[in-house]
């Protein structure tokens, strides 16, 4: 496959983002390696936006479309490698349930709570997810970046500043890989706690519909669930999104036919009731970019 073969122009972001809505990307690029990707890097304009994506399920593209190069990573032909040590190594766009399932094979504990996240290895060290009691960066030793000149970094944790829902980058760098350190253990019982953890996530979140898993982060002892519902706001609608009636987290598409513009304005004023009725200042956690139209 050649570069030519991968890139496309105004490609419908929609295609691209588990909710399934979204305006287009000036200019999209799916590499089929790593070493495919730093000669793309290296000829892209030095003032040119780049957005790194996976599964696309914590981004909402407005329908304006991205004024830039979206670099999709999502492989779902790519494997997780075992390592020395007790080691995984997966690449950007590996699913994270498929390093929880690895690892589980592996005789290596520690990564189940992986399985409950609906995105690839990329996101997960971007906005350092978790559900469950853990956390991605728990786990993570180090991690690979790419920077725009196409040049390879390896770095440790240390040198990078983690909190909840948030990873800060070096400026202009990009995951493109990360190699997590477990303990060895019992991989069937790893393997009946990730069944029981997607039992569980089946039961309570709305995954037949589109959605981008939870909207808004945890505040502080709370959850962002018990607030939305307290306020009453399960099923509420704006033009073809609606708040779940199943997780009051999570905005869904039912019917396939919501605009960004209608996921954003239900967004916005979910948060703005919450903040009325509890003085509670919910902050989203899905990453939102690109022009209105």
């Amino acid at each position: 496959m050649n570069m030519a073969e991968t890139l496309r122009f105004r490609e419908p972001m929609a295609r691209h983002v588990s909710w399934r809505a979204g305006g287009p990307a000036d200019r999209f690029f799916a590499p089929s390696s790593i070493e495919e990707l730093a000669p793309f890097l290296q000829g892209l304009p030095s003032g040119e936006p780049i957005l790194f994506a996976g599964l696309g399920s914590n981004l909402l593209v407005r329908d304006g479309g991205f004024r830039g190069t979206v670099v999709l990573l999502h492989a779902p032909k790519k494997q997780p490698r075992l390592e020395s040590g007790g080691r995984v190594y997966a690449e950007a766009g590996v699913a994270s349930p498929k390093v929880a399932r690895f690892a589980a094979r592996a005789h290596l504990t520690g990564a189940e709570f992986l399985s409950g996240i609906p995105g690839t290895v990329g996101g997960a060290l971007a906005m350092n997810a978790g559900c469950y009691g853990g956390e991605t960066w728990d786990i993570v030793e180090r991690a690979v970046t790419i920077d725009r000149h196409g040049e390879l970094h390896e770095r440790s944790k240390s040198e990078f500043q983690i909190g909840y829902r948030h990873c800060a980058l070096p400026k202009e760098e990009f995951f493109v890989a990360a190699y997590f350190a477990l303990k060895e253990g019992d991989g069937e019982r790893s393997s009946a706690r990730i069944k029981e953890l997607l039992a569980k996530r089946m039961a309570s979140q709305p995954l037949s519909l589109p959605n981008a898993g939870s909207v808004f982060r945890n505040p502080p002892g709370d959850h962002a669930a018990r607030l939305i519902e307290s306020c009453g706001l399960k099923g509420l609608a704006r033009g073809g999104a609606r708040v779940s009636d199943k997780h009051a987290n999570f905005i869904v598409n039912p019917e396939g036919a919501a605009s960004a513009a209608d996921i954003e304005g239900l967004i916005l004023q979910v948060r703005d009731t919450v903040l009325a009725k509890t003085g509670v200042a919910l902050v989203p956690e899905v990453r939102i970019v690109g022009e209105q139209a």
